[in-house]
């Protein structure tokens, strides 16, 4: 019973966390996947102004209340109809989902 209360502790401790402290990738990693691949379609920072109609910013897409590091890692690893299909490697999910995450409020 004694292991039982500090493993509880740790978990509610990890749970507290941020979602963006809970993602195993690299936001700056993140970031640069982004600026390079995605950055001809979606706005990738808070900075950048242009992007294709009716394209989500990914600030935008961070602030969904769906978008959690696992909803990013899936979407990421599906192909979609009007995205390209970029094989990325799963660091590279684990980078951007990070990064996209790191963009919550």
């Amino acid at each position: 019973m004694r292991l039982a209360a500090p493993l509880f502790t740790a978990f509610l401790a990890l749970a507290a966390l941020p979602a963006a402290a809970q993602t195993a990738g690299n936001v700056a990693a993140g970031h640069e996947i982004a600026r390079i691949w995605c950055s001809n379609c979606h706005v990738v920072d808070i900075e950048t102004q242009r992007a294709t109609d009716g394209v989500p910013s990914f600030p935008a897409i961070a602030r969904m209340p769906s978008t959690t590091p696992m909803a990013l890692q899936a979407f990421l690893q599906s192909p979609h109809g009007r995205m390209p299909n970029f094989q990325l490697t799963r660091q590279q999910v684990d980078d951007a989902s990070a990064y996209i995450m790191s963009l919550k409020p």
